[in-house]
């Protein structure tokens, strides 16, 4: 029997399905899901004196552009001396998703939405997390706000949490609002069309960028990934581009890391468990330093995340062509982030590649479980409520969402490697430009870069070495398994 040919946006959906019950994450929802979810008539309500009213604020979201499971708002004051109160408002999923539900129960199963280009696997299903649990624009919203005071110096002076209504007032993407902040173009119509927005955003980035700036000096490291996304049209892929990191991205991010930081403290502050998501101290760091002696540079022999990011800056700097190939070494080697149990008192692990010690996910509950953890952990404490979960719970919860989110990039990495080889399979025998990004014993691997994607050096090429150029041609692709194949053709060994 002839192999199946895969053509289409609907093929890569077929394999996305496949990859998510082969790592054990469910693509469908249960008929016991649908049943709950058809008795749901409306979003969460509650006529609590606990929940304020910040209604006035000039909320609005910024996300992507096709993101529709909206987690998170922001707004801020400014106030003497340079200081600046932020507001961040993320979405009381749990007024609607209630533990041990059937709803619930799918959504801790996976701990996590997946996010394919063929098709998105959301956590909750759609009516919830793209309306009823989703910030969207101009309705009310029930919320958890974290509220922070950024003193000049970007330091946290005080920062208090509590529940309240919302109402989100412009829908905005981080690439339309990035191109206004650079000057590239015209503010963004949503932007442009409410009074004093404008003035918001400006003052939320220069927030966000002094935030930044203080990570980093504290160590926060800075990588460069590798994760390119299929462009469709119809059903046929017809490009793959590559994300940037830019202006706006970083505002939510360090906005959101505060907001984080904030959770964690608020949680170990009121003597309770929390749920942090750490990564530790590097256990393969003196391969960190061997990496580090190949281009000329010496690292300490202990852990140093002030040393590692100087380092990493400085070779961006130099070598921006390379750098995402040095990153990806760098992560590998740090280790991956996970999920532990910390009790109030307790020295935190703490976070290595941010910088932070005391750090929590709490504001995506519409896409990640751990978050709706947090929140049913802050909602308990704010009522006086029983704790949510035991710690022998919470401590099984830790292991499962690591787990489960690690099955969940491996997912999305694998149907990235198909999409780049239905693409490229229309092209086979033509040459690229490539860099050579692995030289192991089972073989050699490049990345080509228009359009991006990596493949296997499948002929003999001895002599090669990580962050060579080289020319290489096409001759095999297969869409199942996301194989791409080259054979070295024209290389160029001064580079």
């Amino acid at each position: 029997m002839n192999p199946p040919l895969y053509k289409t946006r609907t093929d890569l959906e077929r394999i996305a399905c496949e990859a998510m019950r082969e790592r054990g994450l469910e693509s469908e929802f249960s008929t016991a899901v649908v049943r709950q979810l058809a008795g749901i008539t409306g979003a969460g309500s509650d006529g609590s004196s606990l929940v304020q009213d910040r209604t006035h604020l000039l909320w609005c979201s910024i996300d992507n552009d096709d993101s529709l499971d909206l987690d998170q708002l922001t707004a801020c004051e400014v106030l003497d001396g340079g200081q600046v109160r932020i507001f961040v408002a993320i979405a009381d999923v749990d007024a609607l998703v209630r533990k041990g539900s059937a709803i619930d129960e799918h959504a801790r199963t996976n701990t996590t939405s997946v996010y394919t280009s063929a098709r998105i696997f959301p956590m909750l299903p759609e009516r919830l997390s793209t309306d009823l649990t989703s910030l969207n624009p101009d309705v009310d919203r029930l919320a958890v706000v974290v509220e922070m005071v950024i003193l000049a110096d970007a330091a946290i002076g005080s920062s208090t949490v509590y529940r309240a209504r919302v109402r989100n007032q412009a829908k905005l993407a981080y690439d339309a609002v990035s191109a206004w902040m650079d000057g590239k173009a015209a503010p963004p119509a949503a932007l442009a069309a409410l009074s004093g927005l404008d003035a918001q955003i400006r003052v939320q980035d220069g927030v966000a960028q002094r935030l930044r700036a203080r990570r980093h000096a504290q160590g926060a490291l800075e990588f460069e990934t590798f994760q390119p996304r299929a462009v469709f049209d119809g059903e046929r892929v017809v490009d793959i581009r590559q994300q940037d990191h830019n202006r706006a991205r970083q505002l939510i991010e360090e906005l959101m890391i505060a907001a984080n930081t904030c959770t964690a403290h608020f949680l170990a502050n009121h003597g309770g468990m929390s749920l942090r998501r750490v990564v530790r101290s590097p256990e393969r760091w003196l391969q960190i330093v061997a990496e580090a002696k190949k281009y000329g540079e010496t690292l300490p022999q202990t852990p140093d995340p002030l040393a590692l990011e100087a380092f990493l800056a400085r070779r961006r700097q130099a070598d921006p062509l390379r750098f995402p190939d040095l990153s990806l070494v760098i992560v590998k080697l740090m280790g991956s982030g996970e999920y532990v149990v910390e009790q109030a008192g307790v020295a935190p692990v703490g976070h290595f590649g941010l910088a932070v010690r005391d750090y929590t996910h709490s504001t995506a509950p519409n896409r990640r479980y751990p978050d709706l953890i947090t929140q049913r952990m802050i909602k308990g404490l704010l009522t006086g409520a029983p704790v949510a979960y035991s710690p022998a719970e919470l401590g099984a919860l830790s292991v499962h969402c690591t787990h489960q989110e690690d099955a969940a990039k491996k997912v999305e990495r694998r149907v990235r490697k198909s999409e780049a080889a239905l693409l490229l399979e229309s092209r086979i025998g033509q040459r690229f430009d490539a860099i050579v990004t692995g030289v192991t014993g089972t073989g050699n691997w490049v990345r080509i870069f228009t359009p991006p994607a990596e493949g296997r050096l499948v002929s003999d090429a001895p002599g090669l070495a990580v962050g060579q150029l080289v020319r290489v041609q096409l001759v095999d692709t297969n869409v199942q398994r996301g194989f791409i194949d080259f054979v070295l053709g024209d290389t160029d060994h001064g580079a």
